[in-house]
């Protein structure tokens, strides 16, 4: 089974020990660095090459903002998590626009933050339920092309499948199924299940036998 690695970084030491404990406790996960600063977290990116970079927005000396701008310019396919008491929707935005792979708040209970890193490794992305409304708002302009996970979920949505059914196929959070629905309701303008299956049927997307 795949180690997943992971950069902390939070400049309350505490709370790092604390989130360290958590995610080396669970299965096939490890903390391969810790940052304190921004330039630290910057540091640590180039030296570790995590799979997942769990980042704060306050840090002493770098906005997370800049620290994420900065991995990103190192790295375009890097994985960050954001991890923030800021459940400021303008902050999600701010993040979503530089291709953040999710961000939780930290009120959210441990599993929950857990089940985020998998789903980051895999692939997908994962919002805080709170603030769907942000990655709404955010999602692409009406018309552009659906990604190929976004086509996944559409065509179970459109046979009439529920949400954990779509979930329980696709090895992804009920969450996760619920921010993929927001992307495609934006992107292509429409949220009922008949206008769903007329776009499915047209585009390719409707298979009576899957």
């Amino acid at each position: 089974m795949k180690t997943i690695t992971v950069l902390l970084v939070d400049d309350h030491a505490i709370l790092r020990s604390g989130l360290k404990m958590l995610i080396n406790g669970a299965e096939g996960l490890k903390v391969v660095g810790e940052a304190g600063t921004g330039r630290e977290a910057v540091e640590s990116f180039k030296n570790n090459s995590p799979d997942i970079v769990i980042l704060d927005i306050t840090l002493p000396d770098m906005n997370g903002l800049d620290v994420a701008r900065e991995i990103k310019r190192i790295d375009r396919a890097a994985k960050i998590l954001v991890l923030t008491m800021h459940d400021n929707e303008s902050y999600v935005r701010e993040f979503l626009r530089l291709g953040v792979s999710g961000y939780i708040v930290k009120r959210s209970a441990d599993s929950e933050l857990i089940n985020a890193v998998r789903a980051v490794d895999r692939g997908d992305m994962a919002i805080d339920p709170s603030l769907t409304k942000a990655l709404v708002a955010e999602a692409p302009v009406r018309g552009q092309a659906l990604s190929s996970r976004e086509e996944d979920v559409l065509r179970l949505l459109v046979k009439g499948y529920l949400g954990k059914e779509v979930a329980a196929r696709l090895k992804i959070s009920v969450k996760t199924v619920e921010t993929y629905r927001a992307r495609i309701t934006a992107k292509l303008g429409i949220s009922g299940r008949a206008e769903l299956l007329r776009y499915a049927q047209k585009n390719g997307l409707f298979s009576p036998e899957l």
